[in-house]
């Protein structure tokens, strides 16, 4: 059955669709021995032969799914040239093609995805299908009505209006920060903290609660398990197309 180029390569484990993408324009990819530049061209992995850089692909791997508890000091990468521990160091056995369903910066924690699956990452990182992820956050400054509107209904960042968002402030801590809970379904870079910046507060601690349906119940900070059929069903039913 013929597939397009950018899926085959993603779900071999090479690399995500978008990489798969900006591959094939480069000439990296070629198809029996033809260089293709076209990312929609089609083919049948059982009789083609398709290899980027020069090297076939790998034989697909067996679809892990792991969520993850992370703590600060993690950044959300495979590797780092600069020698700091990434996420990958936190799983169990080491899987030389699982990535990131996204990221968290380095000094947030909470929940965060890890995959080798290309489509499912695809799709839950697209925009148009509104995959929810919720945060909480202890913020310095004062969250005035006025800010919660901006927050709730969408404000103007560098990159353009955010969407709406949901907020809920449970009060003051100790410290005397604002203990609030934000749920949003975009994915720009440090969106939640540059939120906060832009009605005048300050993110002390910042932690992914909730992605999806999942949740970090009973996941102690560092650890990760794998997910369960019935999660992996739920997080496609999330992205198929209707």
């Amino acid at each position: 059955m013929e597939e397009r180029l950018q899926k085959i390569i993603s779900r071999a484990g090479v690399a995500s669709r978008r990489k798969a993408e900006e591959m094939i324009a480069a000439g990296r990819v070629t198809v029996d021995g033809v260089t293709v530049r076209e990312p929609g061209t089609k083919a049948d992995v059982a009789v083609a032969c398709i290899a980027v850089d020069g090297k076939p692909l790998p034989e697909e791997e067996g679809r892990v799914y792991f969520l993850l508890n992370k703590p600060k000091g993690y950044i959300s990468t495979v590797s780092d040239e600069r020698g700091r521990r990434t996420v990958i160091d936190l799983l169990p056995v080491k899987k030389a093609h699982v990535y990131p369903v996204g990221r968290l910066d380095q000094n947030t924690e909470g929940l965060l995805l890890l995959t080798n699956d290309g489509t499912l990452t695809q799709g839950l990182l697209h925009p148009r299908f509104l995959v929810r992820k919720t945060y909480r956050a202890k913020v310095a400054g004062e969250l005035t009505p006025k800010a919660l509107k901006k927050l709730r209904g969408g404000l103007e960042l560098a990159d353009g209006m955010t969407a709406p968002a949901e907020v809920r402030v449970y009060g003051t801590t100790d410290q005397g920060l604002v203990d609030v809970e934000i749920t949003l379904h975009e994915g720009r870079n440090r969106q939640v903290r540059r939120m906060f910046e832009a009605v005048g507060c300050d993110v002390r601690a910042l932690k992914r609660t909730r992605f999806a349906q999942l949740t970090l119940d009973g996941l102690k900070r560092g650890a990760c398990r794998p997910l369960t059929k019935a999660e992996i069903a739920s997080l496609y039913s999330l992205v198929e197309e209707r």
